[in-house]
């Protein structure tokens, strides 16, 4: 008995171990000769490992491929999978361990459609399973993924992007149990950061909780949605995460969200070294949101070091060259529904999760930014115009709609020179009902000479802009009080260019500037939002004023500008832009100075050059450009004093002249004619006649103190780069020991002049103004 139970047990054996050596290879051979006919994909593997007794399956190198193609759709270094036999017998099939190590796949979209989309084709069910049947039920237990990486392509955008050690766990879903839940890690395939997800999905009614965080992801995926956008251009990022979501995947309302977000190091703009917008952090701390119960409450918003700069150029803006003309690249995108763009998506999502905001409950307990910086820069004109809010900051309080008021406070500086604040406190159920009060001050009108030089022909190279306000807004409807007052305005001589618009400036200052010289209107603002009515009562009372008025005070006006220039004349020396030679006004001032300090061997003088750098240099590149262009038009290899006459008349935008830098360039990024200009003639060129212009001003000055032999008494210090006030370069004469007596009586004259009407009210403007005049 003993004997045939062990040759019993050897049959068992041999059959059990000839039945798995012979099942494993003919099953990769059913696979491999069925596959295509059967799944529509070929499939190869190295190696299969079948055991019918215990139910477990290992494929190795298992390779699935497109359907018609030789090329990948995923790649396993090894599956796993362990299924329950004797649950076979009570129709479940159970599966109770499924691993993926490493797999590899592709997941490629064109036009909405996935290189996957044959076989859910395939495998759907052709007409309704019969009700009448027995069940079958299917357990999927034990899921795993280990260090998979997975690639996602849209060749008609373009995308590509990866993910790469990925890792999945989930306990699976019974048949009988609604709910799965499942956690997931992955690295970006470039850059830097990580994501953990864990979830929870009911797969009846698709209701969902997930828990999210990320560290320093980089958002790379989202620059490449955005060239589908744009022309050109470039943007990087990343973001923390740490966010709890619940909601169902059906409704885009049912969502609770709180948590954490915050996007670090923004940067967006023509190329990575040239930002158009950037920030160095933007965070967002959410208590609840909850658009379906109109829920929305954050405890903080807070954004740090903004950026943005606007460029308008002779045709269109840097926004509008980017993104088309009226955004016409981002609407053929949002008009092709064959075209699916994730930043679109994310931006209709956003604008559903926030379209009742204002009608909602909500309360943000901290409102900021810190450090910001705006850049205007306007090339449309015959040069270039320059202005920044910087540094900036907005504060507010609590923003709470079940507050009556909410007060928003603005604080900046004004680039080169001025400042500005203001106030808004609005009701936070109703943008249509806010007050607003505002304050600008300091603002040099010389600031505005590329529009003045553009329109009028006339620079300005005195006066100080301030402008003031209070309006009171309810439902659109304004009620405003406007002061506008600029002080000491002064206009300078006619430059004289082609395409110059000239505007006779001297006769309109007459009629616009009142007998203290200045210009002080109210204007009130009424009517709605979208269609404001100005009054111009003051201003026109004004202007028959001065008519009437202002010719009685000739001479006290005259006086006031004798003594001002007075002044102004024996504290500095005014170079016009490119000036390299004296004119006479000018060396009478020149040597006056060296005859006083003739007179008086104790006195000495400090002279300290302010050079506009910037405009400097842009004037000597439009010449040097416009030089070359007439040479080349004229067959020339020199030209004669005439000649630069005629090209310093020349405009910077003339159409011919435009077109030969255009034809010489060749270059479509190209957008103002300075970039031209500079790729024509150099910038080594440029800074070389900048260094002669400055060392030329240095020496004619100093020829006069040289002659007379008082050289020694004038005391030359280094040249400053600067943003004159006055918009011209200048050299800033202060006075050691002595001061002549005829700037003594001056100084004096003008302070007794201050304090006469009319120009006593206007006494703590001027104060100010003297005082910046003095330190600059």
């Amino acid at each position: 008995m003993k004997k045939k139970l062990i040759i019993i047990a050897a049959i068992i054996v041999i059959f059990i171990a000839t039945i798995i050596l012979f099942i494993s290879p003919l099953t990769k051979y059913l696979v491999e000769k069925y596959d295509v006919e059967y799944t529509g994909r070929e499939i190869k593997m190295d190696l299969a490992y079948v055991n019918p007794f215990t139910g477990y399956i290992y494929f190795k190198n298992i390779k699935f491929y497109e359907q018609n193609s030789d090329s990948i759709f995923l790649s396993i270094k090894g599956l796993s999978i362990d299924v329950s036999i004797l649950k076979l017998f009570s129709k479940t099939y159970e599966i109770n361990l499924l691993t993926l190590d490493k797999p590899v796949g592709y997941l490629i979209e064109d036009k909405k459609r996935f290189n996957f989309s044959d076989i859910i084709e395939k495998f759907s069910p052709d007409k309704i399973q019969d009700s009448l049947k027995l069940p079958v039920h299917f357990n999927v237990l034990n899921l795993a993924i280990h260090d998979g990486e997975f690639h996602f392509s849209e060749p008609a955008t373009p995308i590509n992007y990866f993910i790469r050690k990925v890792n999945f766990e989930s306990l699976g879903r019974n048949w009988d149990v609604d709910t799965m839940n499942g956690k997931l890690s992955f690295l970006p395939g470039t850059g830097t950061g990580d994501v953990r997800i864990d979830f929870t999905l009911n797969l009846k009614t698709l209701d969902y909780s997930v828990a999210t965080v990320a560290h320093k992801l980089d958002m790379n995926l989202i620059e490449q949605y955005l060239k589908d956008l744009m022309s050109y251009g470039s943007l990087s990022a990343n973001i923390d995460l740490d966010l709890k979501a619940k909601g169902n995947l059906t409704n885009t309302q049912t969502i609770n969200v709180h948590g954490k977000m915050a996007y670090n190091d923004f940067h967006f703009g023509k190329n990575p070294g040239e930002d158009y917008a950037s920030f160095e952090k933007m965070s967002v701390d959410i208590k609840e949101l909850d658009p379906e119960k109109n829920i929305y409450f954050f405890d903080s918003v807070m954004l740090i070091h903004p950026y943005f700069k606007y460029e308008q150029y002779d045709y269109l803006d840097n926004i509008q060259h980017m993104f088309g003309k009226n955004g016409s690249k981002v609407t053929a995108v949002k008009e092709d529904p064959e075209k699916f763009n994730l930043i679109i998506e994310i931006a209709n999502y956003t604008k559903e999760l926030f379209k009742n905001f204002l009608r909602s409950d909500y309360k943000i307990n901290s409102l900021s930014v810190e450090k910001g910086n705006i850049q205007y820069n306007d090339f449309s004109l015959n040069e270039k115009f320059s202005g920044a809010i910087n540094p900036f900051r907005i504060k507010a309080d609590s923003v709470d709609n079940t507050k009556s008021r909410v007060k928003v406070t603005l604080e900046t500086g004004i680039k080169p020179f001025g400042n500005l604040s203001a106030s808004v406190s609005m009701n936070p159920k109703d943008n249509k009902d806010f007050d607003l009060t505002y304050k600008l001050a300091k603002v040099p009108a010389a600031a505005f000479n590329p529009y003045l030089i553009t329109y009028t022909s006339f620079p300005m190279d005195r006066g100080v802009v301030e402008m003031s306000g209070n309006w009171n807004v309810r439902n659109d409807i304004i009620q405003s009080t406007n002061h506008f007052l600029v002080i000491d305005p002064r206009v300078t001589k006619r430059i004289k260019k082609e395409d110059t618009r000239w505007i006779p400036m001297p006769l309109i200052m007459a009629f616009i500037r009142e007998r203290g010289n200045v210009i002080d209107y109210n204007i009130p603002i009424t009517g709605d939002l979208k269609n404001p009515k100005f009054h111009l009562h003051d201003v026109l009372m004004d202007l028959l004023k001065n008519i009437f008025v202002k010719p009685s005070t000739t001479a006290y006006r005259m006086e006031v500008k004798n003594v001002e220039n007075e002044i102004e004349k024996s504290l500095s020396l005014n170079w016009s832009l490119r000036q390299s030679t004296l004119r006479s006004t000018q060396e009478k001032f020149v040597n006056k100075i060296a005859d006083f300090l003739k007179s008086d061997p104790a006195a000495n003088i400090e002279v300290r050059p302010f050079q506009y750098v910037e405009k400097e240099k842009e004037y000597i590149l439009f010449f040097e450009a416009k030089k070359k262009y007439f040479l080349s038009l004229n067959n020339k290899t020199f030209t004669t004093d005439d000649d630069s006459l005629n090209i310093d008349k020349l405009s910077p935008k003339d159409s011919v002249f435009v077109k030969y830098l255009d034809r010489y360039t060749k270059d479509s990024m190209l957008f103002t004619v300075q970039e031209k200009c500079y790729r024509l003639v150099g910038a080594s060129l440029v800074n070389r006649k900048y260094d002669e212009l400055v060392k030329e001003r240095e020496r004619l000055f100093l020829e006069y103190f040289s002659k007379n032999k008082t050289d020694k008494q004038v005391k030359l210090l280094a040249n400053e780069n600067t943003i004159p006030f006055n918009g011209f370069s200048y050299f800033k004469i202060k006075y050691t020991g002595d001061i002549p007596e005829s700037l003594m009586k001056a100084y004096e004259k003008l302070n007794d002049l201050n304090d006469e009407t009319p120009r006593d009210k206007y006494q703590k403007f001027r104060n100010g103004k003297n005082k910046r005049t003095e330190q600059k």
